[in-house]
């Protein structure tokens, strides 16, 4: 299409057309997409092929010095000067060694038991006589004779299973060091042998305090994102490809490696429906919230606060400050007052209806499943509008008030001022926000499990797998572990979803025209 026939389209047709447009483009976007993925790990690989390339290369071409320093740490660098950078890099790897003999190893070799054949208490029995599960010290009886029950000490598989990962984790950077320390042997060999200035380590601890300020600064905040980050998600991660539900709960059972299972019993691929039914069952109720949560907020946000910007309205510190004041007030507090409100039998809103009409109760969040979801989205409404408004209230003052004029001197209403002026502004600056808020919404704990505690109504159209009516994906994520111990499928939901939102953010990010010409706004 032109895009003199484009100008001459009325608002819907243009919406209907760039809607079009998105979904013939969508293929292709996604193409790219996994094609800059692919292309990504195909580096990844060939980072690491060169790596091992230039590590062989260096032992090759360096002296016995260097050559011994793949064995012993910091050699090289303590024969040329650098005493005190080799006696860390020698610190370093004895203290590995130590770490991987004592403790790194022992839960590593532990990780790899796919089925375990002890859960958890062992006890000793006398010889002929078969051992089995009870209390310390209890006596039991067979045929072949009396005893007691002793509890030996047993394994823990959270305990191996974190430990592993952090072992692994230890492993993984002492590798990177050995490599640099390889890298350093090398150079510092070189540099003497061309007859450079080789630094000092009061020189190389300088350089932290200059031009590699930047590492000095980003090494903690690293180092705590790996802690408290990195290690609990890939702990989590590897959690979706066990057995870890109620049947093998710690300490007293151990859970071993399922692979892919969980994954397929949610896709149902295999094993009961009940799941996978569930699962497909969320998943459009949590789209569903996600696209009215985000919408019906944004919407209704930007139009309060063009009321409030409007030329002519009295105190509009006044009506801001008052928004301003609900945000104030913390959002679960709000959540946890609007369901006593709402209350079947003792809430507020039923008693007043019963009190000024005679009406009877009204079962907003226990009764049936549609009323409950609409009765949230309103409630959410409420008091998501306000940051809206706040975001919007902003963009609009920074709006140039010559182009209304201009499109008020070529005749245009306040209608197509709107559509022409004001929402694809507003559309160009807060798309980001918008797409932030959608992926927000889809992971909206808050509202869904302040408002109805247990997740609303009962699902009545089949016999759904420990959810009810109103329950998204991340609620029954956290009822599936708190309530009902199923570790496995909520680590595997939880990666689903991460999936997801990642490539829903991805794509559309980058198909908007925010992050095509973020320079400036046409």
């Amino acid at each position: 299409m032109r895009y003199i026939d484009y100008v001459q389209l009325n608002p819907f047709q243009k919406f209907g057309y760039n809607f079009v447009k998105f979904f013939k483009k969508l293929p292709g976007t996604l193409a790219k997409f996994f094609k800059a993925v692919g292309l990504g790990i195909v580096h990844f690989f060939t980072g690491i092929g060169k790596g091992f390339a230039g590590y062989g290369k260096r032992f090759v071409k360096g002296d016995i010095f260097v050559k011994l320093s793949y064995l012993i740490m910091g050699l090289s660098n303590m024969v040329r000067g650098q005493i005190i950078k080799g006696l860390i890099f020698l610190l370093t790897e004895i203290a590995y060694i130590s770490f991987a003999i004592m403790f790194g190893w022992q839960y590593i070799s532990k990780l790899w038991v796919t089925n375990p054949l002890f859960h958890g208490t062992i006890q000793k029995y006398e010889p002929g006589v078969a051992a089995y599960v009870g209390a310390e010290g209890s006596e039991w009886t067979t045929g072949a004779g009396r005893g007691k029950k002793e509890i030996l000490a047993h394994d823990n598989s959270m305990i191996i299973l974190l430990y592993g990962v952090l072992a692994i984790i230890i492993t993984v950077l002492f590798i990177a060091l050995y490599i640099a320390s390889t890298k350093s042997a090398y150079k510092v060999a070189e540099m003497k042998k061309n007859g450079e200035h080789v630094e000092g380590f009061r020189e190389e601890i300088q350089q932290f305090f200059d031009e590699k300020f930047h590492v000095t600064l980003l090494t903690v905040p690293c180092v705590l994102i790996g802690a408290f980050t990195i290690l609990p998600m890939l702990f989590m991660i590897l959690i979706a490809f066990t057995n870890y539900d109620s049947a093998h709960t710690v300490p007293n059972q151990l859970f071993g490696w399922i692979g892919f299972e969980t994954f397929s019993e949610v896709t149902n691929v295999v094993g009961s429906a009940r799941k996978a039914q569930t699962f497909i069952y969320l998943t459009q109720w949590t789209i569903i919230w996600a696209i009215f949560a985000t919408f019906s907020n944004y919407i209704f946000g930007m139009i309060v606060a063009l009321m409030i910007n409007k030329k002519g309205i009295k105190l509009k510190s006044l009506w801001r400050t008052l928004f301003v004041v609900v945000v104030a007030v913390p959002q679960f507090v709000s959540l946890l007052v609007m369901s006593q409100m709402l209350n079947s039998d003792t809430g507020a809103i039923n008693l007043a209806l019963k009190e000024w009409f005679g009406m009877n109760p009204i079962k907003f969040l226990d009764g049936e499943v549609l009323t409950a979801r609409i009765t949230i989205i309103v409630v959410n409404i409420w008091v998501g509008i306000p940051y809206t408004i706040l975001i919007t209230s902003g963009i609009l003052m920074n709006i140039p008030a010559d182009l209304y004029e201009s499109a008020t001197i070529d005749g245009a209403g306040p209608v197509k001022s709107f559509m022409k002026i004001t929402l694809p502004y507003m559309l160009f600056v807060t798309t980001p926000y918008l797409i932030t808020s959608f992926i927000g919404n889809i992971n909206n704990f808050n509202v869904i499990y302040l408002l109805t505690q247990n997740g609303g109504p009962v699902i009545k159209d089949f016999e759904a797998y420990n959810a009810s009516g109103t329950d998204i994906l991340v609620t029954w994520l956290f009822k599936l572990t708190m309530n009902y111990n199923d570790y496995a499928l909520a680590s595997a939901i939880g990666i689903l979803v991460f999936i997801v939102c990642a490539t829903l953010s991805l794509i559309t990010f980058n198909v908007t025209k925010s992050a095509k010409d973020e320079e400036a706004f046409s």
